[in-house]
């Protein structure tokens, strides 16, 4: 049977997102700094657009580079929760020069030209631990082919002074003509761990608290007993598990020694510093210019827009009038677009910045505890909640929330903080996972530390509360914290 060709007609309707809306859209998740660089772009390419407040420009360009704007440093969540951000870390590469000998390695990290630096240079640390190094280096005695070999292991230290690759890696980096052994990168190695920090260019914890135990052995006279340091030396090399579970009764029985001198050797190492890297500045520390500022106004916590991060865009008037009169002209179609370009622009940035102060007003009337006691006073918060207040969708209010940051009495904090999960209380009703952290980093603070509470004990206390919590969960949030098990947190 032949299917005969034919025409249908049909009606429906279907959800299509218009460029402005996509816009509008796009500009609400972006991060303050990112919608400066939109903003610049714009500015760039549209003649019609201009700023009212080129300050807004410079603060952003030096936001842009890592300086300090507020001088309050952002308050980041817990790792598992909701609010949490981690900054990330940038590494360039620069081209390798050739040294003697004819070793390559790689230029030194930290380390830019004065035309690259940015407004704030000033707030990064004087000497970087590659400089500290390297002057070291510059007034030791030895063979320009030695020197090489030296710069080379610096290069490949990490951030808290370990060297991050072995000694066969680091052979495999240096070029066959050089005629490199493993014996001479050794010898390097030695020459390094001799400079200061002590403990700089180790291989391993154990290996690093060794170097800085031999070189207070060498100090005349001892600052500790030599003894205590022979001690201290053992239990590092030996048995350094058994002192991170600070199981002294063991660790004096292992070594046939006495619990008192095991405990004078633990009182010496814990003088040490695992980290001798730590403390160098490589890179400026971040810092954010909060969008939301909080203030009590008439017994009310308010929400306002932060005047410093928003621009004020307008239409150059000169351009857009000539536009409207050549509208009749050919060519003239070009420029209407851009002049339309601009007015959808100015509009969404405008409704964007309102949105985000709809939400964030939201959130300080549901979070109102938070602002007058602090984490402790948190309450169960879902974007569902805000998103039904504000009458808009949840994705909406998951992109206001992304990398928007609130300055509040207690600090600054990201919008997602205040979002969190609940824990049933005994009468029913429900706490935030916040506030129960802020409850065991408080009860832990206050606890003795001969007698530190476990995590059986903290879910009983905060039984007590009103608050049902199982011993895992304690747990899980004590991780968060950053809060060692009770058996790391006692003291003898």
């Amino acid at each position: 049977m032949a299917v005969k060709p034919g025409l249908q007609l049909k009606l429906g309707q279907q959800l299509a997102l218009t460029p402005q809306l996509q816009q509008s859209i796009r500009l609400l998740q972006l991060s303050t700094l990112e919608l400066a660089q939109e903003i610049e772009q714009a500015l760039n390419d549209n003649p019609l657009l201009e700023c009212e407040n080129p300050l807004v420009d410079v603060a952003m360009r030096i936001a842009s580079d890592g300086a300090i704007i507020n001088g309050a440093p952002v308050s980041t969540p817990a790792a598992s929760e909701p609010g949490t951000e981690e900054g990330p870390t940038d590494s360039g590469e620069a081209e390798p020069p050739v040294g003697a000998a004819g070793l390559e390695w790689a230029a030194p990290r930290g380390e830019r030209d004065d035309d690259d630096e940015g407004p704030g240079a000033w707030a990064s640390t004087s000497v970087s631990l590659c400089d500290h190094l390297k002057t070291q280096l510059a007034v030791t005695q030895v063979s320009a082919r030695d020197r090489a070999l030296v710069e080379m292991l610096i290069e490949s230290l990490d951030d808290q002074g370990y060297l991050a690759v072995s000694l066969e890696e680091a052979l495999a980096l240096c070029p066959p003509q050089a005629n490199v052994e493993l014996q001479d990168l050794a010898t390097a190695l030695k020459l390094l761990q001799s400079f200061d920090p002590p403990g700089i260019g180790a291989r391993s914890a154990a290996e690093c608290l060794s170097i800085q135990l031999d070189t207070l052995a060498r100090q005349m006279p001892p600052p500790f007993p030599a003894t205590s340091i022979d001690h201290a030396r053992r239990i590092v090399s030996e048995h350094l598990p058994l002192l991170a579970a600070k199981d002294f009764a063991k660790l004096a029985k292992t070594l046939e020694l006495t619990e008192d001198e095991v405990l004078q050797a633990h009182a010496l190492i814990r003088r040490l510093n695992p980290h001798p890297g730590v403390g160098f500045g490589t890179q400026v520390v971040g810092y954010v210019v909060p969008d939301i500022l909080v203030r009590k106004v008439h017994n009310r916590w308010v929400a306002q827009i932060n005047p410093d991060v928003m621009p004020r865009l307008r239409l150059n008037q000169a351009f857009a009038t000539a536009v409207r009169q050549e509208r009749s002209k050919e060519g003239s179609s070009q420029w209407s677009s851009r002049l339309q370009e601009a007015r959808w622009l100015i509009r969404n940035i405008q409704q964007r910045f309102e949105t985000i102060q709809r939400v964030a007003q939201a959130v300080v009337d549901r979070q109102h505890g938070f602002f007058s006691h602090g984490a402790i006073a948190m309450r169960p918060l879902v974007l569902r909640e805000i998103a039904e207040i504000v009458d808009l969708h949840e994705s909406t209010i998951s992109r206001v929330t992304t990398h928007k940051y609130m300055s509040t009495p207690f600090g600054v904090f990201e919008l997602k903080y205040f979002f969190g999960s609940h824990v049933a209380t005994d009468t029913g009703g429900a706490a935030s996972s916040t506030a129960i952290r802020a409850l065991i980093k408080q009860l832990i603070g206050e606890e003795n530390a001969k007698d530190p509470l476990s995590d059986s004990r903290i879910a009983e206390l905060l039984a007590d509360q009103g608050i049902v919590v199982a011993r895992r969960t304690v747990a899980k949030y004590r991780e968060a914290l950053k809060i060692p098990a009770v058996a790391l947190r006692k003291t003898p």
